[in-house]
């Protein structure tokens, strides 16, 4: 695990300061890599790492070439087949002078050129300079799992790991990308390959971007098996699932540092953990998180797990003043990110790190196999014509009126958001399961500046929103999937990679550890795509089935039989009790209300409600906090 990062000029020779640039956008990487820093510099390309040491801890360090040094890799992330491509390599003539997983790239690419990227099977970014082609190819793995940010100016590329890469780069645009604060605001997060400044990029997952004679080229290399669907019956099925994530789990259990796992609690972390301590010949060490809050906190059922599978087992608790690291978060990010979510992650990371050095976690298996609620919501909104059943409108009247405390565990809050989602049109409902701010809700709050600015004179009032054309579009590309299909389309095209995978990267990275997600191997995820929607989804409220068949006999049964909690804090609580005084101070600052975006009375007016408790603001809120911090420790603090 690495942070890289680079400069590429190609054909002209980068200037005298492309050193010292390099060097300052190396070092802020540092948290991801502690344990080595390299360089390879020529002419018209500079690459840097900061590497994290796994595998091949003696003879593995980057930059690595190849057997002539026309060819140079740096890599963030872990190739898990790399011992069989080492085999098929050197069969083919390759001589390898490291152990290194990495070094399986640059004979790849000497094999297949840009096609090399088909034979990884890992989570990946990685950038390879060919001299004799004098052309830079940069790669991100199929499910985005490790993040990779670029600028072009010029004729000059720039590329980092981070944001925190680039931003020592004094070419590096400063212009805010009011387009990104609007699907922010509406998604927790911002897609790619959009960034919150202009010019910035993130490269999307399962692409390569080549860039020679100052001009990038991007290319998809890897979709989804849409379309298909298994031709196996129910018990065969259900077999070559558990042999396929136990393979997965074991080429992620390959390390030569210390290894563990996140156990949530949930059924897919103890999937996880179960098929760990089928493979380890030593009990699995566990790291699970907490809160004093128990409506919130698993710990009962992750300390369930762990003793049943015999786990060396790690506890600890969150309590709201420990968020006196979101200041600190905002920076990891680079950007503006709400899912305050990556609290208790950075925490159960940091404690995981005083152990371990590489952890497992079940990241991806309410994607693949119809986890969430929001699926069974969605699927019983189209079964059934709610708007056209006797007494909706009078349900829809009184859900206006129901206390909107507890989002998102209260039934009266689930009860109130279903009635809303119900009332909207079809093409809409999907974002209304997901969104913070509603575009009704941003208008109230934006400036006529910003609203002129995101909108323009021209847009018609039945037009899209941003966040409505970004998600249509995916569905769009699955339009002739089952309605199940569809959705877990969308989120392994969005959701996942764009909000969990940033999230978990970035809270892990901080505390330079590594972490690895069986359900997210690319060859599992196709396998899984292609089960048929009942098998996942059997009854309304059933999810999971074939993942819970599967492993019926190996979980205790208070694990199998549980329904999903989702992995939150209590954003709403807090902000009116322990983080009131940080939120008044943050969001109604005098520096944040002087900012164009919003209009300071509708700000004071939506903190006043919260306060006072007579509207449920939590994830606006959060969403507007984090939004403050970024502008005061990444633009303000780096300009």
């Amino acid at each position: 695990m690495c942070g890289i990062a680079g400069l590429c000029s190609a054909p002209r020779p980068l200037s005298s300061q492309s050193s010292q640039i390099l060097q300052a956008m190396t070092d802020a990487l540092l948290h991801r890599g502690p344990d080595q820093e390299g360089f390879y510099r020529k002419d018209s390309v500079a690459l840097g790492v900061r590497r994290l040491r796994i595998i091949d801890l003696k003879t593995g360090d980057q930059p690595i070439s190849n057997e002539d040094e026309t060819v140079w890799v740096v890599l963030n992330g872990e190739i898990y087949n790399y011992q069989e491509l080492r085999e098929l390599l050197e069969g083919l003539g390759h001589r390898f002078k490291t152990q290194s997983d990495t070094e399986t790239i640059v004979h790849l690419y000497e094999e297949y050129g840009e096609g090399c990227v088909r034979y990884l099977r890992g989570m990946f970014a990685f950038a390879l300079w060919d001299e004799r082609k004098k052309q830079l190819l940069l790669a991100r793995d199929r499910l985005g799992k490790k993040p990779l940010f670029y600028f072009e100016m010029g004729g000059e590329l720039a590329f980092a790991s981070e944001m925190q890469g680039l931003l020592p780069h004094p070419r590096l645009p400063r212009q805010i990308n009011l387009a990104a604060i609007d699907l922010y605001l509406s998604l927790q997060y911002i897609p790619s390959p959009q960034s919150i400044l202009e010019g910035v990029q993130k490269l999307p997952p399962a692409h390569t971007l080549l860039f020679q004679d100052g001009v990038c080229r991007l290319q998809r290399y890897w979709e989804l098996p849409v379309g298909k669907t298994l031709a196996l019956n129910f018990s065969e099925t259900k077999a070559l699932l558990l042999e396929k994530l136990k393979e997965a789990v074991r080429l992620r259990m390959i390390s030569e540092v210390p290894l563990g796992a996140f156990l949530s609690g949930g059924i897919d972390s103890s999937c996880v953990v179960a098929l760990m301590s089928e493979l380890s010949p030593r009990p699995v060490k566990t790291f699970s998180i907490g809160f004093t809050e128990r409506d919130f906190s698993e710990l009962a059922y992750a300390r369930h797990a762990a003793r049943h599978f015999g786990c060396d087992h790690h506890e600890l608790i969150v309590r709201a003043e420990m968020s006196d690291v979101l200041s600190k978060l905002a920076r990891h990010y680079g950007e503006p990110y709400a899912d305050s979510s990556a609290l208790p992650s950075y925490y159960v990371a940091r404690e995981t790190r005083k152990s371990v050095t590489v952890a497992l976690n079940g990241d991806g298996g309410d994607e693949t196999f119809a986890g969430y609620l929001r699926y069974r919501a969605m699927l019983l909104l189209n079964q059934l014509p709610l708007s056209s059943l006797p007494g909706f409108s009078f349900f829809q009247a009184l859900s206006r009126r129901l206390p909107e405390r507890r989002a998102p565990l209260g039934l009266l809050w689930r009860l109130k958001r279903f009635s809303q989602i119900a009332s909207e049109p079809p093409q809409a409902r999907y974002l209304s399961t997901l969104r913070y701010f509603s575009d009704r809700e941003k208008d109230e709050i934006y400036s006529p500046w910003m609203k002129e600015k995101i909108r323009g004179p021209d847009l018609s009032p039945g037009a899209l929103s941003r966040a409505e054309g970004y998600l249509n579009a995916l569905f769009q590309e699955c339009s002739g999937e089952e309605k199940l299909r569809q959705m877990l389309y969308v989120d392994l095209k969005s959701y996942l990679p764009e909000c969990l995978m940033a999230k978990m990267d970035i809270a892990s990275m901080a505390n330079s550890l590594e972490t690895r997600s069986p359900f997210l191997d690319h060859r599992f995820v196709e396998f899984a795509y292609q089960i048929p929607d009942p098998w996942k989804l059997n009854r309304p409220w059933s999810s999971k089935w074939i993942l819970r068949q599967a492993f019926k006999d190996r979980l205790p049964k208070k694990i199998y039989s549980r329904g999903k909690q989702g992995f939150s804090i209590p954003v709403g609580q807090w902000l009116r009790t322990s983080l009131k005084e940080r939120l008044v101070e943050t969001v109604l600052s005098p520096q944040a209300l002087a900012r164009p975006y919003f209009d300071p009375s509708a700000l004071r007016q939506m903190v006043r409600l919260h306060l006072e408790g007579k509207r449920e603001f939590g994830y606006q809120l959060w969403a507007l906090l984090m939004l403050e911090l970024w502008h005061q420790e990444i633009l303000e603090k780096r300009s």
